[in-house]
């Protein structure tokens, strides 16, 4: 299974996915002529600031399955591509009733008047995976400008594999930089039965005061 994974540790907040998936659904795609497109192109992607400075989270799509936009959409406007395991969207039957965007547990569906697709409507705009691009045997525009990598596109379990090496390393990196705790004295049944006599003393000597 092929998607874009999110490393949000290595966001910035740079928005440069979020210009470049806008671009990449406008009508010309272009990224000087999509300035002056009415009304203007919409981005897939959500950048958002974090608690401190230099942090951010891309969210997106994660094109669930079983998607609960594709359950409770009543026009059929959500569709699955089983070729490419993405939830599409049929901008031409939304009627924005904005059932997709209540059930939606990431919050990444909007609601805006599009120029291409749906003759100036307001409609539901949701993430498409960039299906035309990975048709041409293209990445995401999204991943494709991240020069971060917070956003990568490749098998999934390849990606968190990766990750995983990653975390590994950082762990015994860190451990291996800490000041190595003295060695613990063995844990013997006659140092269990001396700490309780001392107990036993400190208890008689509380007693007799």
């Amino acid at each position: 299974m092929q998607t874009v994974f999110v490393n949000p540790e290595r966001c910035i907040g740079c928005l440069q996915c979020e210009y470049a998936c806008a671009v990449e659904h406008s009508v010309s795609r272009d990224p000087i002529l999509a300035l002056f497109q009415q009304p203007p192109p919409r981005s897939r992607i959500h950048v958002e600031a974090g608690p401190s400075a230099g942090t951010a989270f891309p969210n997106r799509c994660r094109h669930c399955d079983p998607a609960p936009c594709l359950v409770v959409c009543p026009t059929n406007a959500i569709r699955r591509d089983a070729a490419r395991d993405l939830v599409l969207l049929d901008e031409s039957k939304c009627i924005a009733c904005a059932m997709c965007a209540i059930v939606c547990p990431f919050d990444v569906i909007t609601y805006h008047p599009l120029a291409n697709g749906a003759a100036g409507r307001t409609v539901a705009v949701k993430c498409d995976g960039c299906v035309e691009r990975l048709e041409e045997g293209r990445e995401p525009a999204c991943a494709e400008v991240c020069m971060v990598d917070a956003l990568v596109f490749g098998d999934l379990n390849q990606l968190v594999a990766a990750g995983r090496v990653r975390e590994t390393n950082a762990v015994l990196t860190a451990a291996s930089a800490a000041r190595p705790l003295p060695p613990a004295e063995p844990v013997t049944v006659a140092g269990w039965r001396s700490m309780g006599a001392e107990a036993e003393l400190v208890g008689h000597a509380g007693g007799a005061r």
